[in-house]
């Protein structure tokens, strides 16, 4: 009897593991809130992309909570950590960026593989661009590279910091341009426009909607633009390839998971997101705020990814822009 007991009690507890997984899909997403982990400070580019794109994607999953977190440190580092080694139940998403995220993982050896995480949607890819006082003497790219050539390493170009996407549009334009100019790093965009406005800093290299108000007023002037194509709202400005120099650069800001999520709850989130980056309301709201929308949902969005991280690593590997 106490055999068969034993073996009764052992098939009921094989039956309710095989069974957890089942009702725990059933329960997502209105078992708890799903948190989203910001890995830098509020009011940001990547806070200012998560909550528009949270807010249109909640009424596409009936039951959801969502609560958003700020965990800023090590330039993003510690936010990717947190996501990439959450448990993969669904209820725990992050903002991820291109740049900043695979400029790390080149650099040292964070608690994280970027090509391991669950891309589920980008949102934004904010293109980069070099920048000037509207009454600079420079109108053109190749203005630029003749300055450079003249006076090597004498041209300052102000960026939000060692490694951020902003280097490393300058690192790409020196490649292509065959110059050197001389890296100003700041802590952050504003005190860079601070200066170029100024007069004391010749360029500065900044994504394209942060200087879009300042392109507006007349105030200042963009060289050229690192997106594949033009952005729309600053379609007067040529891209760095049109001009002449194969560059892309700036910051791609979308949404992942830890490697391992559930298939069923991976496509639930996909379509959501993809449902949420057409409503046109969605649209709009970012066109009044100057929030360039990139949509690129699951393989897409990990192919991207994917190049991306390849370019990075090549670049370090020509130019390494930290001392090993």
């Amino acid at each position: 009897m106490t055999t068969r007991r034993a073996l009764l009690a052992a098939a009921a507890g094989t039956a309710a593991l095989l069974a957890a997984p089942r009702i725990a899909l059933a329960a997502w997403p209105a078992d708890r809130a799903i948190e989203v982990i910001v890995p830098f400070p509020p009011g940001g580019g990547v806070d200012n992309m998560v909550r528009p794109i949270i807010h249109f994607v909640q009424p596409r999953l009936p039951g959801a909570r969502f609560a958003v977190v700020n965990r800023a440190g090590a330039a993003g580092q510690l936010g990717f950590e947190a996501n990439f080694n959450a448990a993969p139940d669904g209820y725990t998403l992050g903002a991820v960026t291109n740049t900043a995220m695979h400029a790390i993982a080149v650099e040292r050896r964070p608690r994280y593989r970027p090509e391991d995480f669950t891309y589920i949607a980008n949102v934004v890819d904010d293109p980069g661009g070099f920048w000037v006082r509207a009454d600079s003497p420079w109108q053109t790219l190749a203005d630029v590279q003749a300055a450079a050539r003249r006076n090597p390493e004498g041209i300052g170009v102000g960026t939000a910091g060692i490694g951020s996407d902003d280097h490393l549009l300058q690192l790409g334009f020196e490649e292509a341009a065959g110059c050197r100019l001389l890296h100003v790093p700041y802590n952050g965009t504003a005190p860079v426009m601070r200066d170029v406005l100024g007069g004391s800093l010749p360029i500065g290299s900044l994504n394209m909607s942060e200087g879009l108000q300042m392109l507006r007023e007349g105030r200042m002037r963009c060289l050229g633009q690192g997106g594949p194509t033009r952005w729309a709202p600053t379609g007067q400005v040529p891209t760095f390839r049109e001009q002449g120099f194969d560059v892309l650069g700036g910051s791609a800001r979308g949404i992942a998971g830890p490697p391992g999520m559930p298939a069923e709850i991976v496509e639930r989130l996909r379509n959501a997101f993809r449902e949420a980056l057409a409503d046109p309301a969605m649209i709009a709201d970012a066109e009044r705020t100057g929030m360039p929308l990139r949509p690129l949902i699951g393989e897409d969005y990990k192919r991207m990814m994917t190049e991306d991280y390849a370019a990075i690593r090549g670049l370090w590997q020509r130019r390494p822009w930290r001392e090993g």
